[in-house]
């Protein structure tokens, strides 16, 4: 076979044709292990930050969101919510929040960015239980102004999520880090 028999264009095809097919394949043995070092979808959930939508809460609402595997209240304050909180110091075991968790953006008498808006960890700080919500006045009592209390040990907190004394709970709900992306949208788990 002589140099003028070859098929030039055949040949680059060729070349063109197998290095495509090897570019492929090393694409796909590639994959499964670049793969392996993202966080898989549990690890993602588990510490990564949360949205949370609240065009919809309208005042005395709270809506619950998962962070971190444990719930987030997210409620909405009426402005006499808001306005019985400086009622309550005198019976709060830390109403300036100076022993709590929270950001300092939240590090006032409401606890939180903007006072129509409770974002706190729903878990008790006594024994873990997930106190209820209950707003209505003299619920739990008759100097009851509203607020969380835990059933399984009879612990209590205002609606900005402070411990009264005299109840088994030593410290008050943690404020979790957050921040508002829009007025109606608020990632909880980012400051």
């Amino acid at each position: 076979m002589t140099t003028k028999d070859v098929d030039l264009g055949r040949r680059q095809f060729l070349v063109r044709a197998s290095t495509v097919v090897g570019g492929v394949g090393a694409l796909y043995t590639a994959y499964p292990f670049l793969s392996s070092w993202l966080p898989s979808a549990k690890a993602e959930a588990a510490g990564g930050p949360v949205e949370a939508d609240i065009s919809k809460l309208r005042e005395g609402e709270q809506a619950v969101y998962e962070w971190r595997g444990k719930p987030v209240f997210v409620l909405r304050r009426s402005k006499r919510m808001v306005e019985d909180l400086v009622e309550l110091n005198s019976k709060l075991r830390d109403p300036f929040s100076d022993d709590s968790i929270q950001p300092k953006d939240a590090k006032n008498l409401y606890r939180s960015i903007k006072p129509e808006y409770l974002v706190v960890v729903g878990i008790c700080t006594h024994l873990g239980c997930t106190p209820l919500l209950k707003p209505e006045l003299a619920s739990i009592s008759p100097s009851w102004m509203g607020g969380y209390f835990c059933p399984c040990h009879g612990s209590s907190y205002d609606l900005a999520g402070r411990v009264y004394k005299d109840v088994p709970a030593p410290e008050n709900l943690p404020v979790p880090d957050y921040k508002y992306l829009s007025d109606t949208v608020v990632l909880i788990g980012e400051s």
